[in-house]
C-alpha cells in the first residue's frame, strides 16, 4: 500500500526529503554488518590487488574510478561524488559564493552549461544555455580535463578576480573566447516579479533552492497587492533543485486532495504521493505555467501538477523529462553516491522521465541537440509524440507521457529575426559590451529614479539607439551590414534595451523589457485575458 501525504504534514520524509537538481532524497550513511557475497567478491578483488599486483597501486583512486563506471551502468543520473567535490556541489543551492555564475554537467568527457544565473558575471558577459566550456584561464576542461573538481577549482574564486573561458556554441563555427569578472553568486530563485498590466503578474523562478517556496509567496502575495487576480509563473530554463519547494508552490494553487505528484520505486519505502491540503492562498487565481526544453525535474512537478489537474495551461515547449529519484547516500571517507531509487510521476500517472538505455546512452545526453535537428523547437508537428501514451486530466483532457511535460499551447522559438549579423554580435558578446558603457553615460541623467519610464526618457530612441550601437560594433570588428541589421531590428534594440535596463534599472526591468516581445509570455497573457486559464479547465483536445 502506497503512503499518502498530505503537503501540511511537515514531518513526513518526502516533503523533508531534500531534491538536489533532479529531485535527491537525502540517505542515510551505510551501515555495517556481515558481507553479501558480492561484498565479499569486491573486497577480495580489492585485497588481491593491493598485496599482489606486479606493480604498486592507490586501492582508493581504483575504487573511485570504478564506482563511477558502476554507476554509469545503470542509469544517466545515478553518479558518485568524491569527497573534494561534494561541498562545492551543493552549494548552488545552499548559499552564496564566489564564481562565475554558472551550472553545469560533464557528459561524454564535455563539460555543458545547463543554467546561467540570472544577473551573474558569465550572464552579464553573453553566455548561455548550451554553451561548452573547453577551456578557463588555458586550463583544457575537456576530454581528459572534463570534471567536476576541475571546473569548480577554475571557474570559482575570490570575487574581483578574472577568468577567460573558451567555449564551443553551436551557432558559431570557432570556439568563443570570454571574460568573466568572478562575483558573489546570490541563492536568489525568483529572479524578476513585475505587473504585466493591472490586473495581471509575472514571476520568473529560476531555480529549485532551500528558500525558493518563500520568495515564491512573497512574490506572489505582493503582486496581488498591486492588483493581480492572475499569474505567469516562468519556469523556462529552470534546471530543478528541492523538489519539497515545488510541492509547496503547487499547493497555494491546489484545492485540498489533490495529488500533487507520486513516486514509484522497487521497495515500498520509495512510493510516496504528496497531496494538496487546501490551505493555499491563491486557490481562486487564474494560472499559466511557461516551459521549454530546459525545464527539468521540479520544475517538471510543478508543471505536471497543474496541468493534469486542470488548474491552469502549460504554454511553450516540451520539458527536458528528467524524472529519476535520486538519494544521497554518505559513504564512510566522506563521498556520496547518488542512487536512483524512483522515478517521479504526475497525477496523471505519466512518468516524467524520459527514455533512456541503460549504461552510457550518447543519444540521452544529445537528446536536446536531436529535438533540435529534428525541428521540435519550430514546430509542434515536429514533435515525436508517442500516442499509446496516453493519459486524461482530472476533467478529461488529453495528455501525452513518453518523458517530459508537452505544452497545452505549443509556442515554438521565435527565430524570424535571427541573422549572421545578430548572431556575430551576440557571440562576440558587443551587445553586452556595448550596453555596459551606454550605462555608465547616462546613469547621471537618471537622477537615482529606478525605472524603465525614467530610463527610456534619457537614453536615446530606436534608431539612434540602433546606429550608436552599429557604430559600436564596426570599431570593434563587425562591419556595418544593413540588410541583415534591418531584418535584425526590433531583436537588436530590444535587447540593447533590456541589457542597459538591467544595469541602469535592476534584473526585473531586463526580463520585464524582453518579455514585450517574447512570443511565450504574449500568448500566457492573451489566454489569460480570454479566459482560458482559469479554474478547471473543461474538456479538449489539444
Amino acid at each position: 500500500m502506497n503512503k499518502k501525504i498530505n503537503i501540511s504534514s511537515f514531518l513526513i520524509p518526502l516533503i523533508l526529503a531534500a531534491g538536489i537538481i533532479g529531485g535527491i532524497f537525502i540517505g542515510r550513511n551505510l551501515s555495517t554488518g556481515r558481507l553479501s557475497p558480492e561484498e565479499e567478491k569486491i573486497r577480495m578483488v580489492m585485497n588481491l590487488i593491493r598485496d599482489q599486483y606486479v606493480d604498486e597501486v592507490d586501492t582508493d583512486s581504483l575504487l573511485d574510478m570504478a564506482i563511477p563506471e558502476m554507476l554509469a551502468s545503470l542509469d544517466p543520473h545515478s553518479v558518485y561524488i568524491p569527497a573534494s567535490e561534494l561541498e562545492a556541489t551543493n552549494d548552488d543551492l545552499e548559499s552564496s559564493f564566489g564564481g562565475v555564475g554558472v551550472m553545469f554537467q560533464v557528459l561524454n568527457d564535455t563539460v555543458n552549461v545547463i543554467e546561467v544565473v540570472a544577473g551573474g558575471p558569465a550572464e552579464k558577459v553573453g553566455l548561455l544555455p548550451g554553451d561548452m566550456i573547453l577551456e578557463a584561464d588555458g586550463k583544457k576542461l575537456s576530454g581528459a580535463g572534463a570534471s567536476t573538481d576541475a571546473v569548480f577549482s577554475t571557474l570559482r574564486g575570490k570575487e574581483g578576480t578574472k577568468v577567460k573561458v573558451q567555449v564551443k556554441r553551436s551557432s558559431a563555427k570557432k570556439p568563443l573566447s570570454f571574460e568573466i569578472t568572478r562575483g558573489q553568486i546570490p541563492s536568489n530563485s525568483v529572479d524578476a516579479v513585475y505587473m504585466i498590466d493591472d490586473k495581471t503578474g509575472y514571476l520568473k523562478v529560476s531555480k529549485f533552492a532551500r528558500n525558493t517556496y518563500k520568495e515564491f509567496f512573497d512574490a506572489l502575495a505582493d503582486l496581488r497587492a498591486q492588483g493581480a487576480t492572475r499569474y505567469v509563473v516562468d519556469l523556462r530554463g529552470n534546471s530543478g533543485g528541492f523538489m519539497d519547494q515545488a510541492i509547496y508552490m503547487a499547493n497555494e494553487f491546489l484545492p485540498e486532495g489533490r495529488t500533487i505528484v507520486y513516486t514509484k520505486g522497487r521497495t515500498k519505502e520509495n512510493e510516496t504521493f504528496a497531496v494538496s491540503d487546501g490551505t493555499g492562498s491563491f486557490l481562486d487565481a487564474e494560472l499559466t505555467v511557461l516551459t521549454n526544453e530546459y525545464s527539468a525535474s521540479a520544475s517538471e512537478i510543478f508543471a505536471g501538477a497543474i496541468q493534469d489537474n486542470d488548474r491552469g495551461l502549460v504554454i511553450g515547449r516540451r520539458t527536458f523529462g528528467k524524472g529519476l529519484v535520486q538519494n544521497q547516500i554518505a559513504l564512510p571517507d566522506s563521498s556520496a553516491i547518488r542512487l536512483t531509487v524512483a522515478r517521479y510521476y504526475t497525477p496523471s500517472g505519466r512518468s516524467i522521465q524520459k527514455e533512456y538505455q541503460r549504461g552510457k546512452d550518447g543519444k540521452y545526453e544529445l537528446d536536446i541537440v536531436d529535438r533540435y535537428n529534428h525541428g521540435e523547437f519550430y514546430s509542434q508537428d515536429s514533435i515525436r509524440l508517442d500516442k499509446t501514451k496516453l493519459f486524461h486530466t482530472v476533467n478529461g483532457r488529453e495528455v501525452y507521457g513518453g518523458g517530459g511535460i508537452m505544452p497545452d499551447i505549443f509556442v515554438p522559438e521565435d527565430t524570424t529575426q535571427y541573422t549572421s549579423y545578430y548572431i556575430d554580435a551576440a557571440n562576440q558578446g558587443l551587445i553586452q559590451k556595448f550596453a555596459r558603457e551606454m550605462a555608465d553615460t547616462y546613469r547621471p541623467m537618471m537622477k537615482g529614479a529606478k525605472t524603465v519610464e525614467a530610463m527610456e526618457r534619457v537614453i536615446p530612441r530606436d534608431n539612434a539607439l540602433l546606429t550608436a550601437f552599429v557604430t559600436y560594433a564596426a570599431r570593434h570588428g563587425l562591419p556595418a551590414r544593413w540588410y541583415y541589421i534591418n531584418k535584425s531590428r526590433g531583436l537588436l534594440t530590444n535587447q540593447i534595451k533590456a541589457m542597459l535596463a538591467r544595469d541602469l534599472v535592476g534584473y526585473d526591468a531586463f526580463i520585464e523589457i524582453l518579455n514585450q516581445t517574447d512570443p511565450a509570455v504574449e500568448q500566457a497573457l492573451s489566454s489569460l485575458r480570454e479566459g482560458k486559464s482559469g479554474v478547471n479547465l473543461k474538456p479538449s483536445k489539444h
